[in-house]
């Protein structure tokens, strides 16, 4: 066993001794662990993830924050966060630093996330016409376009009478309309024998 791998095993004991019980840290492999800061359902809050290449602690960890819980966070937030916590591993180099890291997040939780607001709001913007092939339509483009007109779909009278009989069309049906009642469904079905 190298070094590197000896000195990342004394480091994952440590770090289930010191995380033993604690809710926000889980370690997804041997190499790969992960800290929650700030409360659920808040904007401020988020999910930083180290892991370890194998040359590592010689090397920096690789420090992440693309979980799906951090999709709320503001790029500018997310690469403030990731900067200096790479920033303060950079003093860290050669020894055992996951710890360390997640202290440093923990104690500037505040200064780091300062600038991410408290609520997200969806900016979407409208688009009233893409013309892909080019800027102005064609004459020729303009007739192809009106001819390849979308068709409804034609159903015979038995296609529709089945559907109906089914429950309806998808879009008027209740929700559980194909559920099975299980009171009747036992009743028919006999219960356990005692």
């Amino acid at each position: 066993m190298g070094e590197n791998a000896e000195l990342q095993e004394e480091e994952l004991e440590v770090l289930k001794s010191i995380y033993e019980g604690d809710s926000n840290y889980t370690s997804q492999s041997n190499t790969r662990h992960q800290y929650k800061y700030g409360e659920d359902g808040k904007s401020k809050s988020f999910i930083l993830e180290i892991s370890w290449p194998d040359s590592y602690p010689g090397t920096l960890p690789d420090i992440s924050l693309e979980s799906f819980y951090n999709k709320h966070l503001v790029p500018d937030v997310s690469q403030h966060i990731k900067k200096s916590v790479l920033d303060e591993a950079d003093q860290y180099l050669g020894m055992s630093m996951t710890y360390s890291l997640f202290e440093f997040v923990k104690e500037n939780f505040d200064t780091l996330i300062e600038s991410q607001p408290e609520s997200i709001e969806a900016v979407t913007e409208r688009i009233e016409k893409v013309d892909i092939k080019g800027d102005e339509p064609d004459d020729d483009t303009q007739a192809d376009s009106d001819k390849t007109k979308v068709k409804k779909s034609q159903m015979t009278k038995a296609q529709k009478r089945r559907m109906w009989d089914k429950g309806g069309a998808e879009e008027d049906r209740s929700r559980g309309w194909d559920w099975v009642d299980v009171v009747k469904h036992l009743h028919q079905t006999g219960g356990k024998e005692e």
